[in-house]
């Protein structure tokens, strides 16, 4: 398995985590693997065989080739069907919104094709570039035009969005809401109806997503730390509250992740 990330152009870095590749051999004992939630938005183009989505035990749909995962609040399964090459755009929850008209709560818990987005003959045109790149650099270069271009399109995210969701960053999804806002219910309000536009999910949803991904990168990288150390850390009251919301969001324990075949995938994006 070949998981590599790349930094954005300094135009985008506000609004692009990284972009990434992943490269996996094809077997003929392919594992599902569970993937969970991270709070942020990706646009994939799948350039080797096909991937499996699991909507339930056991039936599945193919990903589109060229697509984007919204916001998801709940694990999901994935399968490859042969060779894994992918090639991904990791946005910051506030990114996405920047580059497209549609409300981003519509792109929520599922994936949706890029020409239903951007047109199906722009989506076509890019989607043949991306493939026919002859390696990473030039893919990043593509798709780096492509959305400088239609950032000058779009409005910038409202600042009350970003403001709310740096702060959510910088204190790893602990601050409260109510702090943010100085309580203003007004402000609330709007906050709550943007986010869901903007973003996706709510303040309160991205919070708990957030505060997920730092415990998850404490228990993968310090695996001798004991689980209410973790939930303390992480601001959460008591180890039951954490293993709560770790059940929410992954449908496991914090100590059946750990060494789950199912969860190779997540686990290398997270570490």
């Amino acid at each position: 398995m070949n998981y590599q990330t790349f930094q954005p152009h300094p135009d985008l870095e506000s609004l692009i985590c990284c972009y990434w590749t992943l490269e996996v051999p094809a077997t003929d004992d392919a594992q599902k693997q569970r993937i969970i939630p991270d709070g942020t938005i990706e646009m994939a183009f799948i350039l080797g065989d096909d991937i499996k989505r699991y909507t339930s035990k056991d039936n599945f749909i193919l990903q589109p080739r060229a697509m984007v995962l919204g916001q998801t609040i709940e694990p999901f399964y994935i399968e490859p069907t042969g060779y894994v090459d992918t090639f991904a755009i990791r946005f910051y929850p506030y990114g996405f919104a920047n580059f497209v008209t549609v409300p981003i709560k519509t792109l929520a818990n599922k994936e949706t094709p890029i020409e239903i987005l951007f047109g199906e003959k722009t989506a076509k045109k890019l989607e043949l570039e991306i493939v026919q790149a002859i390696n990473t650099k030039q893919r990043i270069e593509i798709i780096e035009r492509f959305l400088i271009n239609k950032l000058s399109e779009q409005s910038t995210v409202d600042s009350i969005v970003r403001t709310t969701i740096d702060t959510l960053l910088l204190t790893k999804g602990s601050a409260s809401i109510g702090g943010i806002l100085k309580e203003d219910l007004s402000k609330r309000r709007q906050l709550e109806r943007n986010f869901l536009k903007q973003i996706g999910i709510s303040p309160k949803q991205l919070g708990k997503v957030i505060r997920l991904q730092s415990a998850l990168k404490m228990l993968l990288n310090e695996k001798g730390e004991n689980l209410t150390n973790i939930a303390y850390e992480n601001e959460y009251y008591d180890q039951a509250h954490f293993i709560k919301d770790f059940k929410e969001f992954t449908g496991i324990s914090p100590k059946e992740f750990l060494g789950n075949e199912n969860m190779t995938l997540s686990s290398i994006f997270y570490k």
